[in-house]
């Protein structure tokens, strides 16, 4: 069997003790001329003439291969290695995420296709699977050059140049296979509520059929002790019920926040006929966001957000972290350096990143990966892979802001195009229609249309001019960062929190690497002088609610992190949380 990597469950969210890690080493191979598909290399009978280290991208180091060049259709192989123990079982093959485009075949049969190069999908693989010499192949298609793609940082040229990054094709997030029931849970969403005391439970049931009488079981724990349990029968594939959480409206102890990440854990358990048939573990946060008279709160009290902006490159594994280590280690540093929230750009994270922010309380901007260029393949495109992202980590309490679009990337022409006016507000009413327990950035940083939260980009680095400009909302609203307008059309500020939520970006080289930012430092001392001076303003203003540093780590080109791209700090990290702190 091939070497396993990253053994922890994928799926942090909904776990079952039956699955297998499919990373490590695959049969790969280049098609430049796409002639794999004419001459049946999805049969499976074909070897590959290379190999490649899943989950990381061919353009990675860790992957083997380390090739930034254009390679737009590449494939994959390997044999599945099908446990004995679930004859009997249905067996799900599932896919963290492949860019862009993924086409799945086992045993030369199609079993998934898929669109979306951040999203997970899944295909039941049991009624073509053979006795032994089981053989997955897949097909990714990733059109390099195309800017109507949702991909986030990657460069469509050929080499990394200013914000962009190295491109990602292919398989880079865990391959993993499930074994289930015949009638099994296929996911589970909770929605907590802190003023009622209770959590919504809405359950989807794949599998179900009428002549068996089947029943849901959800046991909630809190540190070991019970808390609560109902068993509910199950009619249609969709049910929903609520529970009540048993906790006095004083007894904050049970509530979820960055200084105190309490979580509930829960198991369900699935019975026909009272037989047990699937059981799934997971957990959720007691804790609510809100906007109470112009003021963004968290369970009810104002909340001033300090976070860093994060782009989850890393140096030899691009947008794959290298290990579970290494992940659980970026929130760490986040914590340590005085940040209580972390804003994800241009990327939907691996959900370990997610798992370890709602353990150690890190509160998440979840941002989706833009596109640049309008066309009606976009709309379709972006909105499909935003209502999956949204379905795939609704349940993870530390993601308290939905951010579909930023600095209108995908709609360039926003302030005097309708169509593209319409897209803005689709895109933050349908995402306060899949989720209305958070809050939505419209369009982060400018030309703002319909928005919770009216958040500005400004890298202005002069203390003094920082103080001006934050000193009261008729001020601020004068801005036109970038040159763009802080606002479409007729549209006008309503009250809403106003945060900062691209700011800094001072470089400073420490090593050989060299690079840009916005500003630059050419000492430790001048780096936490013009660091202090950014921050204190921000902190200082009576109008401003909280505020985003670019940016955590360098990446390639560029040098304004607070830690090298090896995740060193660049100055001690007590000094940047005594910043964060006003000390």
């Amino acid at each position: 069997m091939a070497e396993q990597l990253r053994p922890e469950h994928p799926r942090p969210q909904f776990v079952r003790l039956s699955w297998l890690n499919l990373n490590g080493i695959w049969e790969f191979e280049y098609d430049d001329a796409n002639k794999g598909t004419g001459e049946k290399w999805q049969d499976g009978s074909r070897a590959f003439t290379r190999s490649i280290q899943v989950p990381f991208a061919f353009q990675s180091k860790l992957s083997g291969i380390g090739d930034p060049s254009y390679h737009d259709v590449v494939w994959y192989r390997r044999e599945l290695p099908i446990s004995e123990a679930w004859r009997g079982k249905r067996v799900l093959l599932h896919f963290g995420a492949v860019d862009y485009e993924a086409t799945v075949w086992v045993n030369g049969e199609l079993v998934v296709r898929h669109e979306g190069g951040h999203t997970p999908f899944s295909a039941d693989i049991t009624d073509v699977l053979r006795d032994s010499d089981n053989v997955v192949v897949v097909r990714a298609y990733d059109p390099s050059t195309d800017m109507t793609i949702p991909r986030g940082k990657q460069y469509w040229k050929p080499e990394s140049y200013g914000i962009f990054y190295t491109r990602t094709t292919g398989i880079w997030q865990t391959v993993w296979l499930e074994a289930v029931a015949d009638v099994y849970l296929e996911k589970v969403q909770m929605t907590p509520d802190v003023d009622r005391k209770a959590v919504e439970i809405a359950a989807f049931v794949k599998g179900l059929m009428d002549r068996r009488e089947v029943r849901l079981r959800t046991t909630v724990t809190y540190q070991g002790t019970p808390i609560a349990e109902q068993e509910h029968r199950v009619l249609t594939d969709e049910a929903s019920w609520t529970i009540p959480i048993p906790i006095s409206e004083y007894d904050t102890a049970y509530w979820w926040s960055p200084e105190h990440p309490n979580l509930f854990d829960v198991a369900f358990t699935l019975l026909a006929d009272g037989l047990a048939v699937d059981e799934a573990a997971s957990y959720f946060g007691m804790r609510k966001v809100s906007i109470e008279d112009g003021k963004f709160c968290l369970n009810n009290r104002p909340y001033f957000l300090k976070m860093v902006l994060d782009q989850g490159y890393y140096p030899d594994g691009n947008l794959t972290p290298p290990s579970d280590e290494a992940i659980r280690r970026d929130v760490e540093l986040a914590k340590e350096m005085g940040f209580n929230g972390i804003r994800k750009h241009q990327k939907l994270e691996d959900p370990r990143f997610l798992y370890w922010c709602d353990r150690l309380g890190l509160a998440v901007w979840s941002e989706a990966a833009n596109a640049y260029e309008y066309s009606h393949k976009y709309v379709r495109r972006f909105m499909n892979e935003w209502q999956e992202s949204v379905e795939r980590d609704y349940n993870h309490p530390s993601i308290l802001v939905w951010v579909p679009i930023n600095e209108s990337w995908g709609i360039p022409e926003v302030q005097m195009n309708e169509q593209q006016q319409q897209h803005a507000l689709s895109m933050y009413h349908l995402t306060r229609s899949l989720d209305s327990t958070r809050l939505v950035a419209g369009n982060d940083g400018w030309e703002m249309l319909k928005t919770d939260l009216f958040n500005i980009h400004d890298y202005e680095w002069q203390q003094e001019v920082l103080e001006a400009r934050y000193e009261s909302v008729d001020k601020a609203l004068k801005l036109m960062p970038a040159g763009r307008r802080l606002l479409v059309g007729e549209h006008r500020y309503e009250g809403q929190p106003l945060l900062v939520t691209e700011f800094g970006g001072i470089s400073y080289q420490t090593g050989e690497r060299a690079g840009w930012g916005y500003s630059g430092a050419d000492s430790a001392e001048d780096f936490e002088k013009r660091l202090r001076a950014v921050v204190r303003p921000l902190l200082r203003s009576s109008i401003v609610q909280g505020y985003c540093y670019t940016q955590l780590t360098d990446i390639e080109q560029e040098i304004n992190g607070l830690l090298t791209y090896d995740r060193q700090p660049k100055i001690p990290l007590e000094i940047v949380r005594a910043i964060n702190e006003g000390n």
